[in-house]
């Protein structure tokens, strides 16, 4: 897994979420703030993460609640529009998640040149979106027509807020899915954005495919990133770097300085 030290520069990274507040076309946009107020808190707390030590930054879409499972175009042109007015700033690996649809995160990567996606791509799942079918070909494809072969896919095998149709036990999803897909990274989730990640689940996915890399996507805290990280290849993190550890709220540099310089103490 050499390649995690290349794109991110380090082992066992911290890629931190860039929550963008919500766009138009979305319910809870504030249309008097308008695209300046969305760029201009994004850039805030982008700034924060980076000034505080994360090792890469993935935007998304992140207050586009209730979330789609095929973004509107507008979405899509909005995210790029606030990573291209913050690109010159940017001197981290980022990514990007386009929630919930792989094909708009894989164009969404051909517009701001991101070098990896986080998304769900395989399974079929009883959600709170409803239904929630992938086809995983086809999203692979499409990356491959973009032209983008060197983006890291991260996939997510526990989605948030859904569990998987067919009753297969964790162990035997992560094995198929690695055989079938090759991904990048294997995402284990706790149910919501700031829920912790399970790790005895993430100790048994990481057993099962020692060689594929497995971040743990949510929930992590200060206090339980060591033990993450005694067992996953690095860790998705957002809520808590925010005010009081609350997913609404707005980052802290000083969280995240906290933070990562616990990570730094043990890696």
């Amino acid at each position: 897994m050499d390649w995690i030290k290349e794109t991110f520069g380090t082992h066992k990274p911290i890629v931190a979420m860039c929550h963008v507040r919500a766009l138009p076309g979305d319910p809870y946009f504030d249309a008097d703030g308008g695209m300046e107020k969305v760029v201009e808190m994004a850039r805030a707390e982008f700034l924060a993460l980076q000034e505080g030590g994360v090792d890469a930054v993935m935007f998304s879409n992140e207050f586009s609640l209730p979330y789609l499972t095929k973004v509107e175009p507008v979405t899509t042109a909005c995210m790029a529009r606030v990573i291209g007015e913050l690109k010159s700033e940017i001197k981290i690996p980022f990514g990007v998640n386009m929630l919930w649809d792989p094909y708009a995160s894989l164009d969404l990567a051909a517009a701001t040149g991101a070098k990896f996606i986080r998304e769900i791509m395989s399974g079929v799942y009883a959600s709170d979106y409803g239904l929630w079918d992938t086809d995983p070909g086809a999203i692979v494809r499409h990356q491959m027509r973009l032209g983008l072969k060197d983006v890291k896919l991260l996939w997510n095998i526990v989605p948030e807020a859904a569990k998987y149709l067919a009753d297969r036990p964790i162990e035997q999803i992560a094995k198929t899915t690695v055989f079938n897909n090759r991904p990048d990274v294997i995402c284990v989730s706790g149910i919501t954005a700031g829920a912790a990640t399970d790790t005895d689940i993430l100790a048994r996915v990481k057993n099962t495919i020692p060689e594929t890399a497995v971040f743990a996507n949510t929930g992590c805290k200060v206090n339980t990133i060591e033990k993450i990280l005694s067992i996953a290849d690095g860790a998705v993190v957002g809520t808590t770097f925010k005010k009081d550890g609350l997913f609404d709220n707005h980052v802290e540099l000083d969280r995240v300085k906290e933070f990562m310089d616990k990570v730094h103490s043990i890696r």
